[in-house]
């Protein structure tokens, strides 16, 4: 039976780092590997970098912790698509929620070269060897980074909530903060456009707004029509038919 993430409102993320191996990686090494290979012929731009994952998530008091250790890209990719079989970790990442003054909110759709191609959603990106701080996982930062690197859109560009949204699925939490932009919807996408049509290699190819349930569509993770739904009033959200949740 399918049923809506929870959301979790929090005020404080404490995600820590701490290497450690991990038996999937290192047990499916080869058949990783050779899937990787496939997925980089398909889409050459596709990069074998360092990423960050995550185990044990607690809520807690107003406040989210995990622990995270780092993998690398392909075999991030081959736990997602082959089915997320450890069940022990989830991808843990940020998200910046666009808004425009008159309430529509601004989501990208991830151009083709991309490993999420044609997917809707707002900034946001698996964190990295770049959001630490010691042995901390900074994710404010990794929102900051991803809003200027995908629309160009710097931290003095919007008034960033204090809160966060956690939408929990059963293979990912994503960290949603609203950030409030002071031009209409319709302008900021102009805006976004724009520097998109000054970037050499875009991660994005299309800008589109949401007003409301209507907007929605099957290529938007159910996490985000999740948060968007309790946004417009939903608190149960709405699901992308065929789309596991909890």
């Amino acid at each position: 039976m399918t049923t809506a993430p929870i959301i979790h409102r929090v005020t404080a993320l404490d995600l820590s780092f701490r290497p450690s191996p991990w038996a999937f990686a290192d047990e499916r090494r080869d058949e990783i590997a050779a899937y990787f290979s496939q997925k980089k012929s398909e889409k050459p731009d596709l990069f074998n970098g360092r990423i960050l994952l995550a185990r044990h998530p607690v809520f807690s008091a107003g406040c989210f912790s995990a622990e995270y250790f780092e993998t690398d890209f392909a075999s991030f990719l081959a736990w997602r698509d082959f089915g997320c079989p450890d069940k022990s970790v989830f991808n843990g990442f940020g998200m910046g929620a666009l808004r425009g003054e008159d309430g529509a909110f601004v989501l990208g759709e991830m151009g083709s070269h991309t490993a999420n191609a044609g997917k809707v959603y707002f900034p946001a990106g698996t964190p990295d060897q770049s959001d630490l701080r010691g042995t901390t996982v900074d994710i404010p930062g990794s929102v900051a980074r991803e809003i200027e690197e995908e629309v160009g859109l710097l931290p003095a560009d919007y008034i960033a909530a204090e809160e966060w949204h956690c939408v929990v699925t059963p293979s990912s939490i994503a960290m949603i903060r609203l950030l409030e932009v002071p031009m209409v919807a319709e302008a900021l996408r102009r805006r976004i456009k724009s520097n998109l049509a000054r970037q050499i290699s875009p991660e994005l190819c299309a800008i589109h707004l949401v007003r409301g349930a209507g907007d929605f569509s099957t290529a938007m993770p159910v996490f985000v029509t999740a948060y968007l739904a309790a946004r417009f009033g939903d608190p149960v959200g709405w699901l992308a038919p065929g789309v596991p949740a909890r």
